[in-house]
């Protein structure tokens, strides 16, 4: 074979490469949709077929008064269901599927959730997505409160979703959900890091209690309500902050692994949420949270403000 041939095949080789990536880089970007989006963001959106916009507002006559246009409703309490000794958890998987079906969801749709309360309820949806493997999940920033003060259109008629039969795609979701046993071994032999994201009441303990209290040995004081801006119309606060924040507690390594919890696992998705905002990788939240770890006699806890 001479030179000037095998120059040409090897152009073709790197051409038909160069096509393969560039399909493969659109593919991923098609599906690469932010953690985060603003109401400008989404208002240009409200007519997309693939965009089903969620409603997770804390009170549920909320959304019979006002909320965003084309929003179907869902509250939290149907994503969570309480075990016989009062530990609050996760519901199935299939009961998922079916609640995401019942709302109009595909597997390709677009989630974007929001709520009235700083991402607590949006959160929690995002990490079971996250979970499932569900590519396309989005939180809107602020929520109904910033979209409000944005002087943005609101309607007060219910939308009833067409039922659809969700199919779980073939591929894995993301490992972000801790269990008893992880919490208290460590993974795979690496301590992660705890953030204990309860109030510092609740964190300190409470020496005089007649139940056990205080915080998980080891975990840090990171409280969920410090990443929000209140008085900004309740969106999260810039990274540059959170960031900041977070390095004060030791936790900057994107890479490291992190397990969130609260008391139930509700406050403790919206830090996930948070998280995984800022890039943090490997997160994943203790569901059991320490109403499942008071109840465990041989789990240490620890009273104070230090780890």
């Amino acid at each position: 074979m001479t030179s000037t041939i095998r120059t040409a095949i090897n152009r073709v080789v790197f051409l038909q490469a160069s096509v393969l990536f560039g399909v493969l880089l659109c593919w991923r970007t098609a599906y690469a949709d932010p953690v985060l989006v603003d109401a400008e963001w989404l208002s240009k959106r409200l007519d997309d077929p693939s965009v089903v916009l969620v409603d997770m507002a804390a009170d549920g006559t909320q959304y019979q008064r006002f909320h965003l246009p084309g929003a179907v409703y869902l509250p939290y309490q149907a994503l969570v269901q309480r075990r016989r000794d009062g530990v609050m958890l996760r519901v199935g998987d299939e009961r998922l599927l079916k609640i995401l079906g019942a709302l109009g969801i595909r597997a390709d749709s677009h989630v974007v959730v929001y709520d009235d309360i700083g991402g607590l309820q949006a959160g929690r949806l995002l990490w079971e997505l996250e979970r499932i493997g569900h590519r396309r999940v989005s939180v809107l920033d602020g929520g109904l409160v910033q979209w409000i003060l944005d002087g943005r259109k609101v309607v007060a008629t219910p939308v009833r979703p067409t039922p659809v039969n969700y199919v779980r795609a073939h591929t894995g979701g993301r490992d972000n959900e801790a269990s008893l046993e992880a919490v208290k071994a460590g993974d795979d032999g690496h301590k992660p890091v705890l953030l204990d994201v309860r109030s510092k009441e609740e964190y300190q303990g409470d020496p005089k209690s007649k139940q056990r209290s205080g915080h998980i040995p080891g975990a840090t004081w990171w409280p969920w309500d410090q990443s929000v801006d209140f008085d900004n119309g309740f969106r999260l606060k810039s990274p540059e902050a959170l960031e900041k924040s977070l390095a004060t507690v030791g936790v900057v390594d994107k890479q490291q692994p992190i397990i969130t919890y609260c008391r139930t696992g509700h406050r403790a998705s919206q830090s996930y949420f948070t998280l995984r905002r800022l890039g943090y990788d490997k997160v994943r939240v203790y569901d059991g949270s320490m109403v499942e770890y008071e109840r465990d006699r041989l789990a240490p806890l620890k009273l104070g403000l230090t780890p």
